[in-house]
């Protein structure tokens, strides 16, 4: 009886809380699209490629870095009062250091876990700015940036700087012989604006360097300012990617109008999953195994001491090969120096460098006249000057980076270090237009190889001899997946100089629009047409026209389709 009783308390309880859930997602769903919107997400479907998980790989790392950083919070003092060490390290006890180094000592040697938490918090901050780094590589060289993506372009951007300046200030903050010089350099860096650069430093630095209030204000951009607006971009930004129609690379039944992919539950959740818990163990796997910045050796920040093959992280280290292969160039002007060798390598070459990054989706649209919207990928080597761009873009970088460690590679190799600053030189102004000029004829080298396999067909490695003597080697058709990769492509036509012209237009316009053809034809003149059929044309347009209509469905059913036909 009793046990009977319970039961049925039991029952009407469950079922009291299903009525309570059903009312409130009812009184939810008549004020927000609860229903709608979830159904949505659940079915939104996800395209199975590798690429893809870039992104979720800066994401996980910055979930790993806001978990680390929450835990060495706890125990960090950003204080720049003196004070002499008596703690657990006993090579550096009796020195005067500040609160700053103390603490991270503490933290490395006598906290429970922290030289791991530590070192997991510094290899996951150069994951989450590499992971960064090379998923807008792939966005740039397969063109994802384009219609309607210009915005979620602008956001990668963004973070990417923001990564920079999150690294940079959490490089600083421990305050050691090695971070102090990377902030002597950030000191010289600001000091070099004209007019304001040395009230700027003395600002930031709270008094005449080295100051006493850097490393607490570092502090609150590093744990605060900056952290808020990564959360708030990367939000953003993932809304905008479930928002619009997530872009694929061209296959068999991948149109511009779908999405052939898996739905994001339980599949491309449970591989998510997957790749997180993967992220997390490799970390922390790395950082019990592979010492990094290891502060106790440096020893803590004198103004009068320089540690020698000091290097800052990788991420900044082309702003330090710059400074490096700058000769040197001053300007008195009204009593105001201008120090050309800080001010064009740190300041105005990384502005211009992140200024064209920003606005190059908008200026190849200007050049090329397309406004339409792409949801399918580009082959990087169908769209030859935009990969040549970006593969003389990865040189420069490549250059600058390498110069920032000259005098380690000169030490290494027992080479001059002159000689090799001056090989560095001539290697950031030649190499990136050699690069251009090598990457854009494999490109089109690809395609005219890819030109003659449609039509020639695959070699089989068979050779044949006709009764007459005749010596041939066999070829088969090439696969239906190869043949539409190769044909189905949107690659814009260079503007015809009639194209757009208006009646009476003036003189201004006439030279804007020439230069827009003369850019258009340096850009996509260069091209290998692909034979095929005026009815496969057609299939072609078919499939990589844009969407008629805005709010069109990409949660398009998975389904195999045949290549244009013969």
């Amino acid at each position: 009886m009793v046990f009977g009783k319970r039961k049925r308390r039991a029952a009407q309880r469950a079922e009291r809380a299903g009525r309570a859930a059903e009312t409130g997602f009812a009184v939810l769903d008549r004020r927000l699209p609860m229903a709608e919107g979830a159904r949505a997400l659940l079915r939104k479907a996800f395209p199975d490629h590798w690429s893809f998980l870039l992104g979720e790989l800066a994401l996980y790392s910055f979930v790993v870095l806001v978990l680390t950083g929450v835990y060495l919070t706890l125990f960090f003092d950003p204080s720049m009062t003196l004070s002499t060490y008596h703690g657990t390290y006993a090579p550096l006890r009796g020195l005067p250091m500040t609160q700053a180094y103390s603490s991270t000592l503490h933290i490395t040697f006598d906290v429970r876990g922290g030289l791991l938490i530590r070192q997991i918090h510094h290899w996951a901050a150069l994951l989450f700015i590499s992971a960064i780094g090379v998923h807008m590589l792939r966005i740039f060289f397969t063109g994802a940036f384009r219609r309607p993506r210009e915005g979620n372009w602008i956001i990668g951007v963004i973070l990417l700087i923001l990564a920079m300046l999150e690294g940079f200030c959490g490089y600083s903050l421990p305050d050691d012989l090695l971070s102090g010089t990377g902030l002597r350099t950030a000191g010289t860096i600001a000091g070099s604006i004209p007019v304001v650069g040395t009230y700027l430093e003395f600002f930031a630095f709270g008094g005449p360097y080295p100051g006493h209030d850097i490393i607490p204000r570092l502090y609150a951009v590093h744990i605060l300012l900056v952290p808020g607006l990564l959360v708030a971009l990367i939000t953003v930004h993932l809304i905008l990617v479930v928002y619009l129609k997530h872009t694929q690379f061209s296959g068999l039944g991948k149109t511009n109008r779908n999405v052939v992919g898996q739905p994001m539950v339980p599949q491309f959740a449970a591989k998510s999953t997957g790749l997180s818990l993967m992220v997390f163990g490799s970390l922390s796997a790395l950082a019990a195994s592979a010492q990094i910045n290891p502060i106790w050796i440096y020893g803590p920040y004198r103004p009068d001491i320089v540690i020698t093959d000091a290097q800052p992280d990788w991420y900044v280290g082309f702003l330090e090969g710059a400074l490096r292969l700058m000769p040197p160039a001053e300007t008195t002007v009204a009593g105001h120096t201008l120090m050309w060798n800080v001010l064009v390598p740190a300041l105005l070459m990384p502005g211009v460098l992140f200024t064209l990054l920003i606005l190059y989706p908008f200026c190849e649209r200007w050049v090329t006249g397309d406004a339409g919207e792409h949801h399918l990928l580009d082959r990087p080597r169908d769209h030859p000057a935009r990969t040549a761009f970006g593969v003389a873009g990865v040189v420069f970088y490549g250059v600058l980076l390498l110069a920032g460690g000259n005098d380690v590679v000169a030490y290494a190799m027992r080479w001059s270090v002159n000689a090799l600053t001056w090989i560095f030189r001539v290697a950031v102004i030649v190499g990136p237009p050699l690069a251009f000029m090598l990457t854009k004829r494999l490109c089109l080298a690809l395609q005219d190889h890819e030109r003659e396999t449609l039509t020639e067909g695959t070699e089989t490695g068979r050779v044949s001899q006709a009764v007459h003597g005749e010596i041939s080697e066999d070829h088969r058709p090439v696969p239906a997946e190869a043949r539409y990769r190769a044909l189905v492509r949107a690659t814009p036509r260079p503007l015809s100089v009639d194209e757009g012209a208006e009646e009476g237009e003036g003189a201004r316009a006439r030279r804007v629009r020439r230069l827009r053809v003369a850019l258009g034809s340096w850009y996509y003149g260069d091209r290998v047409e692909m034979p095929a059929t005026p009815r496969q044309r057609a299939e072609i347009e078919a499939r990589t026209a844009p969407p008629a209509h805005p709010g069109d469905s990409d949660d398009a059913p998975e389904r195999r389709a045949t290549a244009p036909s013969e």
